[in-house]
């Protein structure tokens, strides 16, 4: 009877075999543990030479794929995720030998581990029940040990699936900032996402936050996949074998948990609120209050120099309140679906492991149909107190197992919020590698633009008229050594706002080109397509290549690092050394543009400081010069780029421009740069513009006399005044009244015919004037058929009855009658 009870006990407790695979666990634990630092290093050294090889970005960018047609359908579980989200994976794992393909190994291994370990703590736990029945303490002391020893590396391999989720995550993240950073510096991708298209409100967000987001929500999502099914599969497999190795029967207990798993996976399903919607606005309304405290810094100055602190709180305020009340709806989302949750899978689900628990234990027979016969009537015969022993082992061990594979099943089925959120996060990223790739082929979509809008073809373009719908780039940039020939290119904003229809000029070796005209006519805006910063729509565009062509702003850039940094930006270094320039070669650049004192001043070429506030303003008009001069260009773009340094050594630096054989291409104000221009192109600010040799002398004579027409035309209304206050007093021409003298009113009749004549002297000048305004040669033409009076003329002097007007070659006196003009001599 012992031997059979021996044989019973021994046949119960096979569960120990599951020792020996919890011992090889552990060793292939620690082997990785060896193996790790050596594969990470490896890893390390393919990716850095995988990853910045010639042309990586580009083929990254082909691998890429079209995009899907449903860009613009809400984020959900449905086929488009699974799409988006396959994309990006194919990103996060770029080969099966890359060192996230290791990571995952490796997380798998330790989620292996840790699912074992607790199928063997479980039967560890029914082993000491059954010692505590038996009242055993020598068995419960060893069991206890066997407990206590198992828990040192149960604890290693739950600290490592945290540690090995958060490389994961770090890796992923990794990845896609490598990718995002490469596409978004790539072909002015930076500018044009944020000046171009309208879909990225705030890229910062997208390249941040949400690639964090959606690097650990994957990393998370894994490891609450994984290791619960696997959870799963092992404690199912282990109750059904230990309940059918007592004789007892598993349909009903597993009839039991389906059912109850599908009504309640079922349930939750239904109730579930859009997650993934609500995560992706609270993330765009997050993006929106980060976006308005950026412009609040950006912008620190202006706004307190006006005054305008109370707006920008409130702007802050409306866009905080507008993210908390979106907060506060998915807090009351998840409440309710948290609390029918927590219902079905807690309460619910106990009373149903109760009863799956308890009938195998009920039914049960002690022994198995293929066992032998001695065994059956070994169990038979057995005692009460060691069936109650081993009742309370098998109820102990169930129920242990029971729990973690009700816990398995609730993260299983608690899983699809976080696939929901997971859902908002993989659309957004994925908008955003869409909206890089789409720029970077000058596919644009203004704010409010509809998706499948198509585009307008044949599409007359006006001035002042807005394109609507998706501009088509038509036009062709052909680069060139020499020279700059624009042939009907038309200027038009990201907006579709067309500033100028069509606009030919041709600019040969040797000019320097004046650019005016009142604001908003396409100055700055012909600077952005000839740096490639704007589309070319129509036309053809003949060019320099963009490292002949150097473009300052009226606001120079100050990059961070060292004084020579400034200098020498976007150089680096190295670019330096390559090119054979020394610190004595910049110290003449600073010459040049009156900086030399900021070497001395600053502590040396490798001071660091932040430039743009240590930098005046005039200080750094004249740094953004020095680059010029470092560069050496052929053309340089010039956008009011001296507005703040002196006039005197605005022309020095304009002179050692010219002398250094750099071609001016220059927007500006004041009159003392027209000396160092040959030619100029003039923008009407209607959609017009003319293009013709510049001659400084006449130009500024023109401007002195318009100066003089204004001074005189501003004291038109008070002699209008008291022209009506002498009709008044003259009775509007009528004879003196008794009382008044003669002589009164004489002087007064003579006072009121001067102002007549003045009057009438400097409305016709202006009216002269406006005739004579450089028209394009063909208009010019028909005009000069209208006699002598229509040269060009630069001077204007005013004497009583008439007026003298000089020309550019010969002096020429003109009696002013009404509106007509009347040569009475010729003076040499």
């Amino acid at each position: 009877m012992p031997t059979a009870t021996a044989k019973v006990a021994a046949r119960l407790a096979q569960g120990v075999t599951a020792k020996r695979a919890a011992v090889a666990l552990l060793v292939a634990a620690y082997g990785a543990k060896k193996l790790y630092p050596v594969l990470r290093r490896q890893w390390a050294a393919s990716d850095l030479g995988a990853g910045r090889g010639p042309g990586a970005g580009g083929e990254a960018l082909g691998k890429w794929g079209p995009a899907d047609d449903a860009t613009a359908s809400p984020p959900g579980v449905n086929r488009v995720f699974f799409v988006r989200l396959l994309r990006l994976l194919r990103m996060l794992f770029p080969g099966p030998l890359c060192r996230e393909t290791g990571l995952l190994a490796l997380h798998s291994a330790a989620l292996a581990s840790r699912t074992f370990l607790s199928v063997y703590v479980a039967q560890l736990d029914g082993r000491l029940a059954r010692c505590i029945v038996r009242k055993n303490p020598r068995d419960f002391t060893w069991q206890l040990v066997q407990w206590l020893l198992i828990a040192l590396p149960a604890t290693f391999v739950n600290s490592a699936i945290r540690y090995l989720e958060g490389q994961l995550s770090l890796a992923f993240r990794g990845r896609l900032v490598d990718h995002a950073y490469r596409f978004y510096f790539e072909g002015q991708t930076y500018y044009r996402v944020s000046n171009m298209d309208g879909r990225l409100r705030n890229p910062d967000q997208s390249l941040t936050e949400d690639m964090v987001a959606f690097a650990s929500s994957v990393a998370h999502l894994y490891s609450n996949l994984t290791k619960p099914v696997l959870d799963l599969i092992v404690t199912s497999y282990t109750l059904v074998s230990s309940a059918r190795s007592k004789g007892a029967g598993t349909a009903w207990p597993s009839l039991i948990a389906g059912l109850v798993v599908c009504i309640t996976a079922k349930v939750l399903r239904s109730c579930s609120p859009k997650f993934g919607q609500l995560v992706a606005e609270e993330a765009r309304r997050k993006g929106e209050l980060r976006y308005m405290h950026s412009r609040v810094v950006a912008n620190s100055e202006e706004i307190a120099f006006y005054g305008g602190h109370k707006v920008e709180l409130s702007l802050l305020q409306k866009c905080y309140r507008e993210l908390a009340s979106q907060i506060n709806v998915l807090l009351l989302e998840r409440l309710w679906y948290v609390m029918l949750e927590q219902f079905l899978m807690k309460y619910v689900w106990s009373a149903a492991g109760l009863v799956m628990v308890a009938v195998p234990i009920i039914t049960a027979t002690g022994y198995s149909e293929s066992d032998t016969e001695a065994v059956k009537q070994a169990a038979q015969e057995m005692e009460e107190k060691e069936l109650v022993s081993m009742r309370t082992e098998a109820f102990t061990t169930a129920r242990s197992l029971l729990n973690a594979a009700a816990d398995a099943t609730e993260r299983v089925i608690s899983s699809y919020k976080e696939v929901t959120e997971l859902a908002g996060y993989t659309a957004r990223v994925h908008a955003m590698f869409q909206v890089f790739q789409d720029v970077k082929r000058c596919n644009f979509r203004r704010p409010g633009e509809l998706e499948d809008k198509a585009p307008q073809t044949g599409a007359a373009m006006k001035h002042g008229v807005r394109v609507e719908g998706p501009l088509q780039i038509k036009g062709r940039v052909v680069d060139v050594e020499q020279g700059i020939i624009c042939e009907n290119i038309p200027i038009i904003t990201p907006t579709g706002d067309v500033v100028v229809s069509s606009l030919n000029i041709r600019v040969e070796e040797g000019m320097h080109l004046l650019i005016t005209g009142p604001n908003g006519c396409g100055k700055s805006s012909l600077f952005r397509i000839l740096g490639g910063l704007w589309p070319t729509y129509e036309g053809v565009l003949y060019k320099p290549p963009p490292h002949r062509m150097f473009y300052i702003p009226q606001r120079p850039y100050m990059s961070v690092g060292t004084l020579q940094d400034q200098v020498i930006y976007p150089d680096t270094a190295e670019d330096m050394a390559r090119k054979g320039q020394t610190a004595a070669d910049l110290e003449q650049i600073l010459d040049i543009v009156h900086l030399n004192y900021l070497v001395q001043r600053e502590g040396g070429w490798d001071a660091v400081s932040d430039w743009k506030d240590v930098l005046s303003g005039g200080e750094k008009q004249r740094m953004g010069m020095a680059r010029m001069f470092y560069h050496r260009p052929k053309y340089a773009l010039l956008d009011e780029c001296t507005s703040a340094v002196s006039i005197d050594v605005e022309g020095k630096i304009f002179q050692a421009a010219k002398d250094a054989g750099i071609a001016l291409l220059s927007i500006t104000h004041r009159p003392s740069l027209w000396k160092y221009h040959t030619h100029l192109l003039q923008f009407d600010g209607e959609g017009g513009w003319h293009f013709e040799k510049l001659d400084p002398a006449a130009r500024l004579s023109l401007r002195e006399e318009k100066q003089r027409l204004e001074q005189q035309l501003a004291g038109v209304p008070k002699m209008q005044q008291r022209f009506s206050e002498l009709c008044q007093i003259l009775g509007e021409g009528t004879a003196p009244e008794a009382g008044q003298s003669g002589p009164s009113v004489v002087r007064l009749r003579s006072e009121l015919e001067g102002i007549k004549r003045s009057a009438r002297c400097i409305e016709t000048s202006l009216e002269y004037k406006r005739r004579i305004t450089p028209p394009p040669p063909s208009v010019f033409a028909k005009k000069q058929e209208r006699g002598p009076g229509m040269l060009p003329l630069n001077f204007v002097y005013r004497i009583p009855g008439e007026c003298i007007f000089v020309s550019e070659t010969k002096f020429r006196l003109v009696e002013v009658q009404g509106d007509n003009f009347a040569a009475k001599e010729g003076l040499k």
